[in-house]
């Protein structure tokens, strides 16, 4: 399929950059579970060996080669100068691709938990922002996978998988439902479950030994309101990380990555 050629910003082929949201992104008409954008040329690559489908690419100048390479002859790749698609999309492509890509299903939480042995939980983590940054963590360290609850926000938000760097494509993950099963599902796939939070008998991160435990759910909670009585409840353990100079928390991203890594055997 040749390069198209941008003329006609309200071509129906391009609706899916037109200044969609997200949500509308993932209710998109035609689809079987909705679409997301994928920005770069990495995070296209990361996409694509994830084995997700794209439905067509919108290219810089100097990106059109590259993204045909990624996407061979079958996808459309459309074409034009930074300040029409800037028009189209609503913001500077700086990366100079995106691409509109097909979600696909979100894995079944015990089939992904079955030969997992590091895992995140996130429960009502809000901002896509912390969420890729928490993917980025877990990727670079070595969770084998992520659950997110309800509440959570979804990590194939545009931001989330920016500021990931296409993580989210590649950290297995999925969505769980309310504590109950949640709970019942990690104690038969015989997780100890480590909640992050400042309560009065949480043990010092220093002190506890993640790595005696063969299988370890680490729970991180929302941004200010911290983990809810049920995720407190549903632990085996509580876990804060010791500060200093009278500050009592780290943002969220921040404190997965020290989390993760303390736990990970690393040290």
């Amino acid at each position: 399929m040749p390069v198209i050629p941008i003329t006609d910003l309200s071509d129906p082929r391009l609706a899916d950059y037109s200044h969609l949201t997200d949500v509308a992104l993932k209710k998109a008409r035609g689809t079987e579970h909705g679409l997301y954008l994928a920005e770069s040329a990495l995070v296209l690559e990361r996409a694509l060996a994830a084995g997700h489908r794209p439905r067509s690419v919108l290219a810089l100048g100097g990106t059109v080669d590259e993204a045909v390479a990624q996407v061979g002859d079958d996808v459309p790749v459309f074409s034009g100068p930074g300040e029409l698609l800037a028009e189209l999309t609503g913001y500077i492509l700086h990366r100079g691709l995106i691409a509109s890509m097909n979600r696909p299903a979100l894995p079944d939480p015990d089939e992904l938990l079955a030969a997992a042995r590091r895992i995140v939980i996130l429960e009502n983590v809000a901002d896509p922002t912390n969420v890729g940054a928490i993917f980025r963590s877990a990727g670079a360290i070595g969770a084998d996978a992520i659950l997110v609850t309800p509440r959570c926000s979804d990590p194939f938000y545009r931001r989330a998988i920016r500021v990931s760097m296409g993580t989210v494509l590649q950290v297995p993950w999925t969505r769980v439902d309310e504590w109950t099963s949640t709970r019942e599902l990690l104690t038969r796939r015989g997780f100890h479950v480590a909640a992050l939070a400042l309560t009065t008998d949480a043990v010092s991160l220093r002190d506890f030994d993640g790595a005696s435990h063969e299988r370890l759910a680490l729970v991180l909670g929302a941004e200010g309101s911290g983990l809810t009585d049920e995720a407190l409840a549903a632990s085996d353990t509580v876990v804060q990380i010791p500060m200093k100079h009278g500050i009592d928390s780290l943002n969220v991203a921040a404190a997965s990555a020290v989390a993760m890594w303390a736990l990970s055997g690393s040290r």
